[in-house]
């Protein structure tokens, strides 16, 4: 047998050494990613479990905004007032959707939660194997009373499926995650920052209400929050969203 050269030799182990490295850094990261995220996880009364390191990183690491895809409209009116975007009046077609059905007692535990799953789901927990990829906004369906004073404890939250994934959806391991499709739909669409919680939420609502032209053309107690940052982000952006009856 030929002897290993001292030069192969030293190859060999030097790579093996940088593997090490590398997977040393790796677990430092997930720790580092984890430990943030259970911080901001404390902040909204939610726990986030040590099996969400892995998932967290690979969003994380898949997060620039060039490999996020947007969800497709088309822009039928843009409302403005004195230079200012009041609202955009969009048309969204028909598509397959990842929802999930969260009731926590706040909806910031609710969009927590339900975001974390739907990770889990992105993140090669699907009969696919494969990382899904992440597309904006991720919506929550809101709830309110006929008057909209109050808002319902039932929340849904659903992550549109990319392009290439909407013929055969990979299916979801976790059983509460469904895969809706949507109908074609108009919307009314404000942008608004920060924090999303009843106050907000209820606080955008009347808003738009008040600006729009004809608020009678959408529905009254159901409404769509989209939300364009993860929600351990602190100044996030997000839409609220009024559907026009059908």
């Amino acid at each position: 047998l030929a002897e290993e050269s001292p030069d192969s030799a030293y190859h060999s182990h030097g790579s093996s050494l940088e593997e090490e490295a590398a997977e040393r850094m790796d677990d430092e990261e997930q720790e580092r990613l984890l430990s943030y995220w259970q911080s901001v996880g404390r902040g909204h009364q939610v726990d986030v479990p040590r099996d969400m390191a892995e998932p967290i990183q690979q969003l994380t690491r898949n997060n620039n905004p060039q490999e996020r895809q947007s969800i497709p409209f088309t822009l039928i009116q843009r409302k403005e007032k004195l230079g200012d975007l009041l609202y955009e009046k969009r048309h969204y077609g028909k598509a397959k959707w990842a929802c999930i059905k969260m009731k926590e007692k706040q909806y910031e535990q609710s969009i927590c939660l339900g975001f974390m799953k739907l990770m889990r789901y992105i993140c090669e927990q699907n009969s696919s194997g494969l990382y899904l990829g992440i597309t904006v906004p991720i919506v929550t369906i809101v709830h309110t009373n006929e008057a909209q004073s109050a808002m319902s404890q039932a929340v849904t939250v659903a992550y549109y499926l990319p392009e290439v994934l909407q013929d055969q959806p990979p299916h979801p391991f976790d059983s509460d995650i469904i895969i809706e499709e949507w109908p074609a739909t108009i919307v009314y669409s404000r942008s608004f920052r920060g924090i999303t919680n009843e106050d907000s939420i209820m606080r955008e609502i009347n808003l738009l209400a008040a600006i729009l032209e004809s608020p009678e053309l959408c529905l009254r107690d159901t409404f769509i929050i989209a939300g364009y940052t993860n929600p351990a982000a602190a100044n996030r952006h997000n839409e609220i969203w009024f559907l026009q009856r059908p």
